[in-house]
């Protein structure tokens, strides 16, 4: 087995989880069998009771577990299925310590960061290193180098690699060269400080991966070479990539750092097949066409908050040699002048999110796309707001809303499950979380978009679509065309008289990759090219129109 280990200096946010996963992406093009997963030094469990901006977007995994988004990069990188065990906090590791102190586990000793610390961090790394599933295993370690949380991590690594010999572990270190723009050139001193630091816990990095504005000339590389002590070819430029983070591997691999890695760790690989890579870049960088897009939620103004929906878009445009340009919205501006902001829009996306601020422009903006007939997908709370809209708007259900938005509410349209409200005493892990089956009904749209009857998708909420008013919304057009299995929870709406209005309660932007896009992304962007916003006419719901499917398939009962 073999061992890769990514950490970051000089600032945060340099990209070291898009540099793990594209040396997955070329060691994967190679033929090697890799697994990733990342160490973050922060005191919480997991990052789902984060704010979106302090965090960025929480990616959920199969098996329920709330984690990084770079856990996303990941899995869009690669073909990695990861599970919670890809994913390490300090938060865990100090739980899991005193849960084991309490329990006696440790027999009396004194209880230190070394050695029971460092080695719950140890046994993880060993917990994926199965020689029959995997050749390389990468492993991010988040923060930065020189944080003081950090430190029981990068000590932990010193020792693994005692354990199984430097031979079979390459430390990848990202750094900054940043330019100054009033000197007119790049400096390497931050990069030579973080390096030191990192000498000091006694790690040496064999590459260093440069992010930097402008080319690092040779000069510049002997230069990091020397006081550094790596190697001149392991000096690694990366600039910012001029169009996609999907250039990144293309870019990573013309500075031939997949070779260098696999001749760090005495692999013998062919050369990467990258062609069907560099096909789908193409389709990214050069469309033929183009759509606009108005995403309409409350965290645009952050653009890590919707990360996964924002690539799924991507994937789905690329396979419809298509480009996008997206509208960020944000939802609290839509309390006037809806029209306005949609109107010059082939398409209106609105993702889940938490919380009553925004909700009242979000219910707008699916009214918007109901009435002018825009294609239009709900993500989560995107599914909810667009029930509250149909039942306001078209059943007359005046006080309708969610119990998450009005606990008093007389028409709940949208409530937690009776066995949930029993359930919840906190807020972390206490949503329905992970990988559940929808079974789709025959003959509705949603059939036609995937091609199957039973699919499985990931989720993350607390609130349902309340069934008691199944029969009254269905009579005037809203089809609840995919259900759990046993027929209680509605998983998949859609409008009957509608190109495309459809809206799921769980999150298809986790399970979309670059040239395999998801069935929900790609009939949207397939409706958004159909769609003119200039010959769009007000219409709406006609209760006494030809139903796609028959009332007996509507819903799937017990």
């Amino acid at each position: 087995m073999k061992y890769i280990f990514v950490t970051g200096g000089v600032v945060s946010s340099l990209g070291k989880g898009l540099a793990a996963a594209s040396l997955g992406t070329l060691l994967e093009a190679r033929g090697l069998r890799v697994v990733l997963q990342k160490f973050d030094p922060y005191l919480n469990v997991d990052p789902g009771t984060m704010n979106p901006f302090q965090h960025g977007e929480v990616y959920v995994l199969n098996d329920g577990a709330e984690t990084d988004l770079d856990l996303g990069h990941y899995e869009r990188f690669t073909n990695c299925v990861l599970s919670r065990h890809n994913n390490l906090t300090s938060g865990q590791v100090y739980e899991s310590v005193i849960l084991k102190e309490r329990r006696g586990d440790y027999l009396g000793k004194t209880v230190q960061v070394i050695p029971h610390v460092t080695d719950e961090i140890k046994d993880r790394i060993r917990e994926i290193s199965d020689e029959a599933k995997y050749d390389v295993v990468i492993t991010e370690i988040g923060g930065t180098t020189g944080d003081i949380e950090g430190l029981p991590f990068l000590e932990a690594i010193r020792q693994f690699i005692l354990e199984v010999g430097p031979q079979n572990v390459v430390n990848m270190h990202v750094t900054l060269v940043p330019y100054i723009k009033a000197a007119a050139e790049l400096k390497t001193k931050p990069t030579q400080q973080s390096v030191a630091k990192l000498r000091e816990i006694g790690l040496q990095p064999q590459v260093l991966i440069c992010r930097s504005e402008k080319p690092i000339d040779r000069e510049l590389r002997q230069k990091l070479s020397m006081f550094c002590s790596v190697s001149e070819k392991a000096v690694i430029e990366a600039r910012d990539v001029e169009h996609t983070i999907y250039e990144v591997p293309l870019m990573l691999h013309a500075e031939n750092l997949d070779k260098l890695v696999c001749d760090l760790l005495q692999l013998k690989t062919p050369e990467p097949n990258l062609t069907s890579w560099k096909k789908f870049v193409d389709c990214v960088v050069s469309p033929q066409k183009r759509v606009k897009i108005a995403v309409v939620g409350k965290y645009i103004h952050l653009q890590d908050a919707y990360k996964s929906i924002y690539e799924s878009l991507t994937h789905a445009a690329a396979s419809q040699d298509c480009g996008i340009e997206l509208k960020l919205v944000d939802a609290e501006s839509l309390q006037d002048r809806v029209g306005a902001q949609l109107q010059d829009v082939n398409g209106v996306l609105i993702p889940g999110g938490f919380g009553e601020r925004g909700v009242e422009g979000k219910i707008k903006a699916a009214r918007y796309a109901r009435e002018h007939g825009t294609p239009y997908l709900g993500l989560c709370l995107g599914m909810q707001v667009a029930t509250i809209e149909f039942a306001r708007d078209v059943c007359g259900i005046e006080k309708a809303n969610s119990t998450e938005f009005d606990p008093e509410t007389p028409d709940p349209v949208i409530s937690l499950l009776e066995e949930q409200r029993e359930k919840i005493h906190s807020k972390g892990g206490s949503m329905r979380l992970g990988t559940w089956p929808t079974k789709i009904a025959k003959g509705t749209l949603a059939e036609k978009i995937y091609g199957a009857n039973d699919v499985m998708e990931r989720h993350r909420h607390r609130y349902e679509f309340n069934m008691k008013y199944r029969d009254r919304m269905n009579e005037k057009g809203f089809v609840i065309s995919g259900t759990s299995p046993d027929g209680t929870l509605a998983e998949l709406i859609e409008l009957r008289d509608h190109p495309y209005f459809v809206g799921c309660q769980y999150h298809p932007e986790f399970q979309s990759k670059p040239n395999k896009p998801h069935p929900l992304f790609k009939g949207f962007i397939q409706a958004c090219l159909a769609f003119d916003p200039k010959h769009a006419t007000r219409a709406s719901a006609d209760p006494k129109s030809q139903r796609r499917v028959p009332d007996q398939e509507l819903v799937l009962q017990r």
